[in-house]
This record gives structure tokens, sequence and C-alpha cells, in this order.
């Protein structure tokens, strides 16, 4: 099976290449080859690549830049999701479209179900909605995935960032009042896989639509940090304290939602496939993080 996927470097595209077996043929598409910004490119890209499946990976991710950058963010995460959609749904191919919890404002008392109303609270969740909306309006033969608090061995994340502070640092501030699951992109990407493999071998139509797909568990960001802490430690690394502090304590331009958790129910009633929960998925990038250099791109 041949799977295109846009960008080249970010946490999903590097784990897809990594845990793709050797039946599996990875071929990350990015700039200049593929813009997502520009319509032709797309085409040409998608065409070129002679796949059969797509997974639309790349995205404007900076979520405080984007509060002074909407315009850029929609440009890429929404009219080129829907250059994706419509490439896709030309070439009559199944198209794995990846979203956020960022759709939804976090005033819920419970995980977010996928047909909760959506109310993002700033630029960069109104841009990955428009993304929605137009991948479900140009390519019906679509799965979009929502997913949340990202991390892995390679990129930039927080398992990396809490990693790099506790070098220096005795104690870390840590926001303690924002719920939701830690998610794997590693876990991400062997789902993934399955998810492409079923679309490309099935035609029924309730494989397609909106599905969420985080680790199983959840935490709070303080929760990770302890628990990366405590793992380093078992390496050898100086103990670090957590201190817990409220997002007013650490404010940014973009607004976060206080519930990031989502319910996973129905991709596990769907199509079996429930990720791991996270807190073994952390050991085990914490153990590789401090193990020796880990390849990948930012």
């Amino acid at each position: 099976m041949r799977i295109a996927v846009t960008g080249t470097q970010g946490q999903i595209v590097t784990a897809l290449r990594e845990r793709a077996d050797e039946e599996t043929q990875i071929i990350a598409l990015g700039r200049p080859q593929l813009d997502l910004v520009d319509r032709d490119s797309v085409r040409a890209a998608l065409n070129e690549a002679r796949c059969d499946a797509i997974v639309n990976a790349a995205a404007y991710t900076a979520v405080d830049k984007a509060e002074q950058e909407e315009a850029l963010a929609l440009r890429i995460n929404g009219e080129g999701a829907g250059h994706v959609a419509e490439a896709a749904d030309a070439l009559g191919v199944p198209l794995i479209h990846f979203s956020t919890d960022y759709v939804f404002d976090g005033s819920s008392a419970r995980p977010y179900r996928e047909d909760d109303p959506t109310a993002p609270l700033g630029a960069y969740g109104r841009s990955k909605l428009e993304g929605e909306r137009r991948v479900a309006a140009l390519c019906p033969n679509a799965a979009m995935l929502r997913t949340a608090w990202v991390y892995s061995p390679f990129g930039a994340n927080f398992v990396r960032t809490m990693l790099r502070l506790g070098e220096t640092r005795a104690e870390v501030g840590v926001v303690a009042d924002q719920l939701g699951n830690p998610t794997s992109a590693l876990d991400i990407a062997e789902a993934t896989l399955r998810i492409a493999r079923r679309l490309c071998s099935d035609s029924a139509p309730q494989l397609r639509g909106v599905f969420h797909m985080t680790g199983a568990g959840e935490a709070c960001w303080a929760d990770v940090a302890e628990a990366i802490f405590t793992r380093a430690a078992e390496h050898g690394r100086r103990p670090v304290r957590v201190r817990r502090i409220t997002t007013a304590d650490y404010p940014t331009p973009a607004r976060r939602p206080a519930n990031s958790r989502l319910d996973n129910t129905k991709l596990s009633q769907i199509y079996g496939v429930a990720l791991p929960d996270w807190r073994p998925s952390l050991a085990a990038c914490v153990d590789r993080l401090l193990a020796g250099p880990t390849d990948g791109g930012a």
C-alpha cells in the first residue's frame, strides 16, 4: 500500500515512517513540491504520488502565533485541507485528515463526543474547524481524526521541553487546571495505518466521518510533567519538583480549553481501534529520549 502524507518533518509524519511495515510505503510530500495553499501544487504532487490513500498531517500549528496570523492559519488549515480533499476525491482514494481538540471550548464536564457542538476559543481552533468543514464537503471518502496533547521522541513537544527544563531547574511550574488525554504520535501512527488499510478495502459509510483518537486515560499537564520527571530520575537524572499552577498564572495569547478530553468510543466501536494508556507510552518515550540521540524533524 502506498500512502501519500502531506508534510515531511512533523511528529505524525515521522511516526508513520517509523511504524510502516515492509508492505506499506510512506510518501512524504512537502514544500516546494506540495504547498497546501497552492491548489495546483497539491493536485500535481498527489497525482504524481500514485497512492492508495492520503493522510493530511501538515498544518499550521503555532497556536499562540495564530492569534496574529489568523488569515494565514485559515489558508493553510482551512483552504489547504480543502485542496487536499479535492485532490483525494478526484483521485478516488480515501483521505485521513487530522484535526484537534481545539475545535471545542472546553466547558463540558465530560469528555467530548464527535457530535457535540463545536465552539473554538481561538484562531487555531477556528482554522482547524474550517478544515473539517471543507473536507466533509469536498471528500465523502474521508475519516477525520481529532487528537490532542501529542508527544513523541522527535519534534518539538511537551516531553522534550520538560526534559530540557529539568536539566537546569530544580522546580518547574506546570498548569494543573487543564485536563486532556496525552497521546503518543507513535500510537497515532499505528492506528492510522490500520484505519488506512480498512478504508482502502471497505466502502462502508460508517467508516467515514469524524472520529476522536487519543491516548487512554486523562491527566492535567502537571500530572504529565511529574510522570516525565519521575521516569527521568530512574535514568539517573536529578529530581525535579513540579509546582502546580493555574492557567491564569501562565497567560498565553491564545486561550486553551480547560477540558480537552475526547471520548474515543466511536473509534473503538466502528474500527475496533483503541490507543494504549498514556502512562506506558509516555514512559517508553522518555526511555527512548534518554537512551541517546533521536532522529526526526521538528
